[in-house]
């Protein structure tokens, strides 16, 4: 059943124009090494909602996490991301996430970003 709600928020919004509000997918995958050594991927599976209001653009997504690091079983759990743009000016823009992820057998994680955005 949720195979075909991806596909669904998946075509909607390479149809729809670029400032839509709404449902989207986001599949990301992050892999790490120590020089060529591969050790671990971590590849998120979330379904998510994007807005804005007044001059704020937010996001919200969650959903599965395979994480498969280098002579292990792969896991999945759950993780998900909090996030926001706002523009100072026409040049720079501040922007913001938060981030969790539920670790079997461990502590969950957390994680924050920060960034300012300059252009010229």
């Amino acid at each position: 059943m949720i195979k075909p709600l991806i596909f669904a928020a998946a075509a909607a919004s390479l149809a729809a124009p670029s400032a839509f509000a709404g449902p989207y997918v986001n599949v990301e995958t992050k892999a790490k090494y120590e020089g060529s050594d591969y050790k671990s991927r971590a590849t998120d599976l979330h379904v998510g909602y994007e807005n804005k209001l007044n001059n704020l653009a937010y996001y919200i997504q969650g959903g599965k996490t395979i994480n498969a690091a280098d002579g292990v079983d792969s896991e999945s759990n759950f993780s998900g991301k909090l996030g926001a743009k706002l523009p100072v000016t026409d040049k720079i823009k501040l922007n913001g996430e938060v981030s969790f992820a539920q670790v079997e057998d461990a502590d969950n994680t957390y994680g924050t970003k920060l960034g300012i955005k300059y252009s010229f």
